[in-house]
C-alpha cells in the first residue's frame, strides 16, 4: 500500500500528527517537495519534535525516511535537524536517506531571497527568506547543484565557481551588494559532502526496489494545495508542487504506484504570510482562535491568519489531488464556539460562485457566503471514538463530509499522539 498524505488548505493542517498516527504499518516515509521553509510538529509523551526536511514518521522505530529529489536541501539546516534527532535517540545514520538528485540551497540563494522580497514595492509574497524560491529557479534554469554534484570532488568545484561568478554579477550590478567568497563556500560545502555522502542514494532505484519487495510507503509533502505553484493562490504560493501529483516528479514513482490519497484539513482555516483569505476572522475572534490553537509557524514562529472553514477551498483541493478520505485536525479548538460558520460560496460583485476562481485578484474583494451550524460547547479532547463526540461536533463533521463529498477517516482532538481516532472502515487500511 502506497499512501499520499496531502494538505488541502494553505498548509499547517497538522499533517505531521496525521502521518505519525497513520505510519504504524508503513515501512518507508518519503518527503517529496519543499524545503526547510515548512515544519511538521509531532508531540510524543509530552515531548515536541519539529521536522523541517526529514520525514515526520521516523519517531516510530524501524522506519526508513527518504528525502526525495523534489526537495531542496539546505545542508546546514539538515545536519542541525539530524543532530537534534540524534540527541533524542533517533538513529539517523541508519534511517535517513537522501536522493542524490535533490538540489542544494547555498547562501547565495538565501541572500537573493531576501533581496528580491525587499525589492517588491507592491505586494510582497511573504517568503521565509530561506532560499527556497531562488533554489528552484536555478533548478528550472538548469544551473542548480545537486547532491550528486556535491559528492563528486572533481566536478563540484568547477560547477560551484561558475554559479558563484554568475550570482556575484547579479549582486553587484543589480543590487550593488558585495560579492560572495567562492573559496569559503567551497570549503564549507566540501565538509558537508563528507557527512552527507553516506546518506546519499539513487532515490528512484531505492523506491523501485522497495515496492518490488512489497514495502508499504507513505509520501508526505510540505505546505498545502493552496500554496501549490500551479493550483494555489498564485503568486502567493510556494515554488514547488505540494499536491499529490508532485509525488511522481518529486519522488520518481509512477502515478499507478499510488494506492490512496488522504487529505488533511483543520476544522477551521489558516494561512501564513501574504495573500487573500476570504473567510478570515475579525481581530477579536482571530486572537482567540490563534491563541487556543497555538497558531504560530513551526519553522518561522510567524502568527497564522485564521478563518472559518472554507468548503470552496477544500473542495477545489480535494478534486485536484484525487483525495479519497480526509483527516480533520484541531476539532477541539472550536469547543467553546456557540455557533460555527462554514464558507460555502463567494459573492464577487453581483455574482455568487461556488467554485474556486483562477484569478487570485478576485479573492481580495470576495465576500464569503456562510452557512451557520450549532456549536457544542463541550470538551472533545478525551473522545476516543466518533460516537463519544458531542452531538454538535458529530453534526459539524457530517456536514463537512456532505459538503466535500468524501468521508472522514480520522479525527484529531488535541496535539498528543493519542488524541486521534480513526473513523469507519476507511480508516482500517
Amino acid at each position: 500500500m502506497n499512501i499520499v498524505v496531502v494538505g488541502v488548505q494553505w498548509g499547517d493542517e497538522g499533517k505531521g500528527k496525521v502521518i505519525d498516527v497513520l505510519c504504524t504499518d508503513v515501512d518507508i516515509l518519503v518527503r517529496y517537495q519543499g524545503g526547510n521553509n515548512a515544519g511538521h510538529t509531532v508531540i510524543v509523551e509530552g515531548e515536541e519534535f519539529i521536522f523541517h526536511l526529514i520525514p515526520s514518521g521516523l519517531l516510530h522505530p524501524g522506519k526508513i525516511g527518504l528525502i526525495g529529489n523534489g526537495v531542496v536541501i539546505d545542508p546546514e539546516a539538515l545536519l542541525q535537524e539530524m543532530e537534534r534527532l540524534r540527541s533524542r535517540g533517533v538513529d539517523v545514520e541508519q534511517v535517513v536517506k537522501i536522493s542524490d538528485q535533490s538540489h542544494l540551497i547555498f547562501p547565495y540563494h538565501k541572500r537573493l531571497d531576501l533581496l528580491e522580497e525587499a525589492s517588491r514595492l507592491g505586494r510582497r509574497l511573504g517568503t521565509t527568506g530561506r532560499g527556497i524560491g531562488p533554489c528552484y529557479v536555478d533548478k528550472v534554469a538548469r544551473c542548480g547543484i545537486r547532491v550528486a554534484d556535491l559528492c563528486n570532488p572533481k566536478s563540484f568545484p568547477k560547477k560551484l565557481r561558475q554559479v558563484v561568478e554568475e550570482k556575484n554579477r547579479i549582486f553587484q550590478a543589480l543590487y550593488h551588494e558585495p560579492p560572495m567568497a567562492y573559496e569559503e563556500l567551497l570549503d564549507r560545502y566540501s565538509q558537508y559532502a563528507r557527512v552527507l555522502k553516506p546518506h546519499s542514494v539513487n532515490g528512484i532505484r531505492f523506491l523501485r526496489q522497495a515496492m518490488a519487495e512489497g514495502k508499504h510507503i507513505l509520501f508526505e509533502g510540505a505546505q498545502g494545495t493552496m500554496l501549490d505553484l500551479d493550483y494555489g493562490t498564485y503568486p502567493y504560493v510556494t515554488s514547488s508542487n505540494a499536491t499529490a501529483g508532485g509525488v511522481c516528479t518529486g519522488a520518481g514513482v509512477a502515478p499507478t504506484a499510488i494506492d490512496k490519497v488522504i487529505g488533511v484539513v483543520k476544522a477551521y482555516t489558516t494561512r501564513v504570510g501574504e495573500g487573500p483569505l476570504p473567510s478570515e476572522f475579525p481581530p477579536g475572534l482571530m486572537e482567540k482562535i490563534r491563541t487556543k490553537g497555538q497558531e504560530f509557524g513551526a519553522t518561522t514562529g510567524r502568527p497564522r491568519r485564521c478563518g472559518w472553514f472554507d468548503a470552496i477551498v477544500a473542495r477545489h483541493a480535494i478534486g485536484i489531488n484525487g483525495v479519497e478520505a480526509i483527516a480533520v485536525t484541531k476539532l477541539d479548538v472550536l469547543d467553546e464556539m456557540e455557533t460555527i460558520q462554514v464558507c460555502v460560496g463567494y459573492k464577487i460583485g453581483t455574482h455568487t460562485i461556488q467554485e474556486f476562481p483562477s484569478d487570485t485578484e478576485l479573492l481580495w474583494d470576495a465576500e464569503p457566503c456562510y452557512e451557520s451550524l450549532p456549536g457544542w460547547c463541550a470538551d472533545t479532547s478525551l473522545a476516543e471514538r466518533f460516537e463519544e463526540l458531542p452531538q454538535g461536533a458529530q453534526g459539524y463533521l457530517r456536514r463537512l463530509e456532505n459538503l466535500l463529498e468524501v468521508p472522514i477517516c480520522l479525527v484529531s482532538t488535541g496535539s498528543k499522539r493519542e488524541q486521534a481516532f480513526k473513523v469507519g472502515s476507511v480508516g482500517s487500511w
